[in-house]
């Protein structure tokens, strides 16, 4: 059997290519079905932090992403194979709608295996990805930044092609049974290994309309799944169940304490958390949280005021596992929505600290907040963070090591305030 296509029947290569890509696509869904689930399952607010179901999903999301990226290459290396041949005629060119169909699913099916992989490997990029793809070359990607609304666009744009790709694969299936079932003739043969002495097709001529039909069932698609909101960050069903991390700026709901003569207003501010998580750090932020301050810095070291700080823990954006963090395991935000801060503010010989008490799902513990300020005129901007160990509130208690969570947890602390009038 030769190497090469012939107008009859495909070569060695051709088919090689063919069941190769078959063998990864059918690994890739099943893959990334289960994982999924799984993804569902450790975002509930119910998951009880089981590792071994952590360690599953870690697992799965590797294989479909490291399968994902096999499929791009191999699908790549077999269109530039398929443009150096001649394509075998179809057998019923005679069949006008049959043979749009079939060469119309053709292109659907090489765009999508192009397509699908690289949206998914470009989600993976701009997220901060706790299941690695398996293999040398890093992460990233050029020219693609981590970022919340590239990685929301590109995983909406996946979930739409993979069912793209899952209907094109069904009619591609679905053609060849019947060609073999009912026509009874060589279509489906051509494409096994070994078979030879394939009938001769009848001349035939080919046109842009395939194409054009291809096109327009991707522009469909893709109007449908922009109207349904799959490109604005919505679940789709079909990521990772911890590959997104949230960082943001957010004007926080300030409160002053009028009577204080040293009260100061918040004008913007970023309150945050990180995590490492699965050996990768998890970032996030919380939206909504409140602070009363009262400062009059001191010439020397010394007392220089007080603080106070209420966050609402639910209002905690980071990623997929949100809902896995307000589970009864970590935050337990049901029966502990929120977080209070208090302490008094110390001019040091070199910076400032606040150091006082946090009190986090019913646990209080000293906390110290160091952190640099940079006064001008009556504006103030200040920065620290502040490390904390998530077994000291009872968070992931599940969890005992830092196999799959790590205990340090960062809270960085970023304003700008204005002194009260």
């Amino acid at each position: 059997m030769s190497r090469a296509n012939t107008f009859t029947s495909y070569g060695n290569v051709a088919k090689t290519f063919h069941w190769l890509t078959a063998l990864l696509i059918f690994s890739a869904f099943p893959l990334g079905y289960i994982a999924n689930e799984l993804a569902h399952e450790i975002q509930s607010p119910e998951f009880d932090g089981s590792q071994a179901v952590i360690a599953r999903a870690t697992l799965l999301f590797s294989l479909h992403k490291t399968v994902g990226v096999a499929v791009f290459f191999t699908a790549l290396l077999r269109i530039l194979w398929a443009l150096s041949q001649p394509k075998p005629g179809l057998l019923h060119p005679d069949r006008k709608a049959e043979a749009l169909a079939a060469e119309m699913v053709h292109w659907l099916l090489y765009g999508s295996l192009v397509a699908v992989p690289l949206s998914g490997w470009i989600h993976h990029a701009a997220t901060t990805g706790f299941a690695p793809i398996w293999w040398p070359f890093g992460q990233n990607l050029p020219f693609v930044p981590k970022s919340d609304h590239a990685a929301d666009f590109f995983g909406g744009l996946h979930w739409v092609l993979v069912w793209t790709l899952a209907a094109s694969l069904g009619l591609h299936i679905a053609g060849a049974l019947k060609h073999h079932v009912i026509d009874r003739d060589a279509t489906l043969r051509r494409m096994l290994p070994g078979s030879s002495n394939q009938p001769q097709p009848p001349a035939q001529s080919h046109s842009l309309m395939p194409l054009l039909a291809a096109l327009a069932v991707w522009a469909g698609a893709l109007g449908g799944g922009a109207v349904i909101g799959v490109f604005g960050g919505h679940d789709h069903s079909h990521g990772n169940a911890q590959d997104h991390s949230t960082e943001g700026t957010v004007a926080p709901v300030v409160a002053v304490d009028p009577a204080a003569g040293g009260g100061w207003a918040v004008q913007s501010g970023t309150l945050g958390l990180s995590v490492t998580q699965m050996g990768s750090v998890i970032s996030g932020s919380f939206s909504e949280w409140a602070a009363v301050i009262n400062f009059e810095d001191p010439a020397a070291p010394g007392p220089a005021g007080d603080v106070e700080v209420t966050v609402s823990i639910p209002s905690l954006e980071l990623g997929s596992v949100a809902g896995q963090a307000m589970g009864a395991d970590y935050f337990d935000s049901a029966n502990f929505p929120t977080a209070l801060f208090k302490a008094d503010i110390e001019k040091l010989a070199a910076g400032y600290q606040a150091a006082g008490t946090l009190t986090i799902k019913g646990q209080t513990v000293p906390a110290t907040l160091p952190f640099s300020l940079d006064l001008q005129g009556d504006t103030a901007m200040m920065a620290g963070t502040l490390t904390l160990n998530r077994l000291d509130f009872g968070i992931g208690k599940s969890l005992p090591d830092e196999t799959s969570l790590g205990f340090a947890v960062e809270v960085p602390v970023e304003l700008v305030a204005k002194r009260a009038e």
